[in-house]
């Protein structure tokens, strides 16, 4: 299978080569790599990359998606400017797509300061959206196993062209942040899995911005992936926990000092009902299996990069409870039995 490799770079991009380089290493013949210029503030030339021009920043979502049209490999492969991929990982994502119900696979990312923990290896999401870094902080030897996930790890995945054909790819109108989830939740709802590689490795020079553009898109993009994404009994379950979290989100933003965002967020929200139907349209015309996030998503809020909410951990039964009791009453109504996802439901 041959591969294109699709690098978004913005700005100074200090490590840009580097993550280049590691790419050209593996390469062979008839595959291809591509860095979207999205803004870079220097020139940078790296022999057997071609540089293609998005016209301004159109972050990565859009960038990505400038990437996939200009090329033709037959997998496609992801990587953040700032992470460089270790030998032997475009093998093992290659190898894991020869799977045909693998959808998307993504690698272990660890820190590069830290190369023994883990940054990432593949992404819980939760029954409200919520999603975060799985795996953070713990040690490499935790995560050795190929495994089923929610999400994939942003940083480093691939899928094959035919999938991304097939799911119309990540949604340039996300800008950043969530639209790797989001497209993995259209993956599994399409009959596909989604798998963590540790054989595919990449090493990440991480900071979380906690700042205020990134807590808006992060809001506004989870809410609307939720809203447009599950299917209508999923959405209707979920619908009571999305505005008790919203609720108590208020105070988290709050406390954190985002609150500004969140509710701008929801105001795009209020604006944009039309897009939110069209996208749900299209989404929803494109789910085969509307069981599969069952098991997939999970109860439990666990990100151990967040402080958690007052009174969380009696909180995370309660949910639990509620959720077992929906989806353990939709398999009594239907004979049709969601596909398992390990133990993502706790």
């Amino acid at each position: 299978m041959r591969t294109s490799v699709v690098v978004v770079g913005h700005g100074p991009e200090a490590g840009l080569e580097a993550c280049l380089a590691s790419v050209t290493a593996q390469m062979g013949p008839g595959d291809e790599a591509v860095l979207v210029d999205n803004g870079l503030t220097r020139s940078v030339d790296v022999p057997g990359v071609r540089r293609l021009d998005a016209g301004g920043n159109t972050g990565f979502a859009g960038g990505a998606v400038t990437g996939v049209a200009a090329t033709s490999g037959d997998v496609l492969v992801f990587v953040n400017s700032d992470a460089t991929i270790l030998p032997g990982s475009l093998d093992a994502l290659r190898s894991a797509l020869g799977d045909e119900s693998v959808g998307m696979a993504c690698g272990r990312v660890v820190f590069e300061d830290r190369p023994d923990t883990v940054n990432a290896a593949g992404n819980p999401v939760h029954v409200t959206g919520l999603c975060w870094a799985g795996g953070l902080g713990e040690p490499t030897t935790q995560h050795t196993e190929q495994r089923d996930v929610a999400s994939v790890t942003g940083a480093f995945f691939a899928m094959r062209r035919a999938t991304w054909d097939r799911l119309g790819g990540l949604d340039a109108d996300f800008f950043m942040y969530y639209e790797d989830t989001d497209l993995s939740l259209r993956c599994h709802l399409a009959g596909l899995r989604v798998v963590v590689v540790p054989e595919a490795g990449a090493t990440h020079a991480y900071t979380f911005n906690h700042n205020p553009r990134t807590m808006y898109l992060l809001q506004r993009n989870r809410l609307t992936s939720v809203l447009t994404t599950y299917p209508a009994p999923l959405l209707r379950w979920a619908l009571p926990l999305l505005l008790a979290s919203e609720v108590a989100l208020v105070a988290v933003a709050a406390r954190d000092r985002w609150l500004r965002e969140h509710l701008s967020a929801l105001a795009w929200l209020a604006r944009h009902p039309r897009h939110l139907v069209r996208r749900r349209r299209r989404v929803q015309s494109l789910v085969t299996h509307p069981d599969a996030l069952h098991d997939v998503l999970t109860t439990t809020l666990s990100a151990a990069q967040v402080r958690p909410a007052p009174g969380q951990a009696l909180l995370d039964r309660l949910v639990a409870g509620y959720w077992r009791r929906a989806v353990v009453g939709s398999r009594a109504a239907s004979p049709r039995a969601a596909r398992p996802l390990g133990e993502s439901v706790r």
